[in-house]
């Protein structure tokens, strides 16, 4: 299912990366650097920088949420611990628990007199 999404996509950068070959220089204005690239080279390495970008973004925004997950996480094992242990409790005080009516009844044997 996912190469049904992906091959087409895969298909369109194989096909933009071919066609435009042409060469462009990068300048970033402060600096007096220049970089000569193909233009497909260029647009696609300034989508992946954008594209891992907004991945650590996005990361970071979910960091509260993860940690605020693995509090509550662990204070449900405290309590399922608790709840246990208050079962267990609660079962020694009652002592044991007769079976349910008509769950094992065993056949009384007369004796033959």
């Amino acid at each position: 299912m996912r190469w049904i999404l992906l091959l087409p996509l895969l298909v369109l950068l194989v096909l933009f990366g071919l066609s435009n070959t042409g060469e462009v220089a990068l300048q970033l204005w402060p600096f007096d650097l220049t970089w000569v690239a193909p233009l497909s080279v260029a647009v696609l390495g300034i989508g992946a920088v954008c594209f891992l970008f907004g991945a650590v973004v996005t990361w970071m925004a979910g960091l509260p949420h993860r940690r605020r997950a693995r509090r509550m996480e662990e204070a449900a094992r405290v309590m399922e611990a608790e709840l246990s242990e208050f079962r267990a409790a609660a079962a020694r005080r009652v002592g044991p628990v007769p079976p349910p009516a008509g769950a094992s009844l065993v056949p009384m044997q007369r004796s033959a007199a």
